[in-house]
């Protein structure tokens, strides 16, 4: 059975009080309608770090409303859509288990998987919950950064329909795992073509002669 998308989410920038740019597009809410997808992402959408968010890349995140549920029950509020900054909030789509470059058709869109969100200090203070960067990445539930390969609309309630799966296994979970508390998965990630320039500079950094902590930041 296809997914579905629950709602799709944008939001303009704003002045934050986080991070090193004090300017982020994190706070994004239920569109009405069908939204326009280009080249780097939604129609009114902001980004407010063009150094570490958005292009092709980064066109896009999604993120499963199943695990926005886990994480309401969990810290006992009601978490509504677009509140992790997602564009799509899923629904009955593992994302977890999406391969890097399984391509997605949404809408009249199709997208491809290209690399995972890492948390940061913005998205903590949005989030507003004591070392939620560390939480999040101990739960591991991340969701993906996809690529627009042709561009279109989407809006809720539009089916996500997997159009090509690669045969490999390099999951959405896997390579947050390898990226962030399972750092003995990252040999996994090397040479592996079509992965974002954030997550194969990653894996650069790990892999360069003298890393010997073989730390990635």
């Amino acid at each position: 059975m296809p997914g579905v998308v629950e709602s799709v989410n944008v939001g303009p920038v704003r002045d934050v009080p986080w991070g090193k740019v004090r300017r982020s597009g994190i706070d994004k809410r239920s569109a009405v309608g069908a939204v326009e997808v280009g080249p780097t992402g939604l129609a009114d959408d902001g980004i407010g770090d063009l150094e570490h968010h958005g292009g092709h890349d980064q066109a896009v995140h999604a993120y499963a409303g199943e695990d926005l549920a886990t994480w309401s029950a969990e810290l006992g509020r009601p978490l509504r859509a677009g509140t992790f900054g997602e564009n799509l909030t899923t629904r009955g789509i593992d994302v977890q288990s999406a391969r890097m470059g399984e391509r997605w058709a949404v809408g009249t869109t199709v997208l491809e998987v290209s690399g995972v969100r890492i948390p940061c200090s913005v998205f903590q203070g949005f989030v507003g919950e004591p070392q939620w960067v560390r939480r999040f990445m101990e739960r591991g539930l991340t969701g993906p950064y996809l690529r627009v390969l042709e561009t279109g609309r989407v809006r809720a309630g539009d089916t996500i329909e997997v159009v090509h799966r690669p045969d490999h296994e390099l999951t959405v979970g896997h390579v947050f795992r390898a990226l962030t508390t399972q750092r003995e998965l990252m040999p996994s990630l090397v040479g592996v073509p079509g992965l974002s320039k954030d997550v194969a500079r990653r894996v650069e950094a790990w892999s360069a002669p003298g890393r010997g902590d073989r730390s990635v930041r």
